[in-house]
């Protein structure tokens, strides 16, 4: 298992580099990454900063093509037959993603096990992933394409995230949103 931190987005809306904004003392990105299975090696999609674990670096091509572009930079740093894509901005995406990866296991029909928020939102930055089935669905050039058409060719279970799993830091509210909530348990995911 491997887990793709994406955090290399321009956080425009939000003003800065959302992913290093402080949260509870640190940095939103460290939530994410504290919250993964120790085991796991964790590729990390952005400029090169100091983190509280420790992660391998690249930067998508161009910078600022995109989530699509990213996975694409990570993928050659994947050695697992699973990956697990979660958004740098979403500290609370760690919570449900062994669960996610062990429904992939179990399914030998499928490519990604996807959740889906509490509105009824794919979540693609929080999903598990066959590495060789998300390789295979990743368009040449993978910069600038919607992140939802990397879904289009895969085989795809959709569960319900925990409340709050997919929260995501876009804006100073979401970030005020987030220091209301407490750090989540691990979840089992329900159908």
């Amino acid at each position: 298992m491997t887990a793709i931190v994406l955090c290399g987005g321009a956080g425009r809306r939000f003003g800065g580099d959302k992913t290093r904004a402080d949260l509870a003392g640190s940095p939103v990105l460290d939530h994410v990454l504290d919250g993964l299975p120790s085991a796991w090696p964790v590729v990390c999609v952005g400029d090169p900063r100091p983190t509280a674990r420790p992660v391998a670096w690249c930067r998508e091509d161009p910078p600022g093509g995109g989530p699509v572009a990213a996975i694409a930079a990570a993928l050659p740093h994947v050695d697992s037959p699973v990956v697990v894509v979660l958004g740098g901005d979403m500290p609370y995406a760690a919570s449900p993603a062994p669960d996610l990866a062990s429904r992939l296991a179990v399914g030998p029909g499928l490519d990604v096990v996807l959740g889906r928020d509490g509105d009824g939102r794919l979540q693609p930055l929080l999903a598990a992933y066959r590495t060789e089935a998300l390789c295979a669905a990743l368009p040449k050039p993978a910069a600038g394409t919607p992140l939802m058409r990397l879904l289009d060719s895969l085989r795809t279970l959709v569960v319900a995230l925990p409340e709050g799993a997919a929260l995501d830091v876009d804006t100073t509210a979401d970030l005020d949103r987030a220091r209301r909530r407490p750090r989540p348990t691990r979840h089992r995911l329900d159908p």
